[in-house]
């Protein structure tokens, strides 16, 4: 089965950069415009510290059913980082229109002492896709 996608694709213009590299931007997905959400939040505390976050949901559809992927990094601190990533619950309607997800997991483990962190939290509002 092939579902028709639509976009544009941008250059990185950094002449010193030598990785050479592309971001992709979906603007509909099978005949659907696409959008996202932002998210953001502070990690459970672990390890004597927490972590604060905050991205943008990978696009999805508007107007059907549907969940968002997630990625991001969070903030560096203790020298270490930890990797947040999942995807969404379904969507939940907001009572003036649009809607938002819950999200929730655990980050990857890392740190001198191995530890991970536990986060969890909504979206916001969609946004047309960016």
């Amino acid at each position: 089965m092939k579902i028709p996608v639509t976009g544009f694709m941008m250059e990185s213009s950094d002449d010193n950069d030598s990785n050479h590299s592309h971001k992709l931007y979906i603007t509909s997905w099978n005949g659907n415009p696409v959008h996202v959400h932002a998210f953001s939040g502070v990690t459970s505390i672990d390890d004597g510290h927490s972590r604060q976050y905050a991205s943008w949901t990978a696009p999805a559809p508007t107007g059907v059913p549907h969940v968002h992927g997630y990625h991001t990094v969070t903030a560096l601190s203790q020298g270490h980082t930890h990797v947040i990533q999942g995807t969404t619950g379904p969507a939940i309607a907001l009572p003036g229109g649009g809607h938002y997800h819950l999200f929730e997991g655990f980050t990857t483990i890392n740190g001198a002492h191995p530890h991970s962190h536990a986060y969890s939290g909504r979206t916001g509002n969609e946004v047309s896709g960016m």
